[in-house]
């Protein structure tokens, strides 16, 4: 098990910018899924973008072109860059580690099993 802690979360207005990073505990992650995910209040927990471990990334539609996820493996951070922000991303993201192997999957959150404790994202108009 990983122990995930994310950061960069807060407040930001309409067309902004924000940077979230995921710290994880343990060895180099060279071989599992990490990926961004969110639940805005009411909703169901949704997946925003996945990455592999050999850093081929997939975005939900919500958010491709405008979020880019990336990852540092020998430091094992895993980042989400955030622009252009929309009252629609307001929801708490968290970070979580998946599957082995390079099939990333983006939409089943259920494949995820060590998650973070989240970081709330509000954007205000």
């Amino acid at each position: 098990q990983v122990h995930l802690v994310e950061s960069g979360g807060g407040s930001v207005q309409v067309g902004g910018s924000l940077r979230l990073s995921c710290a994880a505990s343990g060895p180099p992650n060279r071989s599992r899924c990490m990926g961004w995910f969110r639940q805005a209040a009411g909703k169901l927990r949704e997946g925003v973008a996945v990455i592999s471990p050999i850093d081929k990334a997939a975005y939900s539609k919500s958010v491709e072109g405008r979020f880019t996820i990336s990852q540092d493996k020998d430091n094992n951070i895993v980042n989400l860059e955030m622009n252009n922000l929309s009252p629609e991303d307001t929801a708490m993201y968290y970070c979580a580690a998946g599957p082995y192997g390079v099939f990333c999957p983006l939409a089943r959150t259920e494949a995820y099993s060590d998650w973070g404790q989240g970081t709330q994202v509000t954007v205000s108009s």
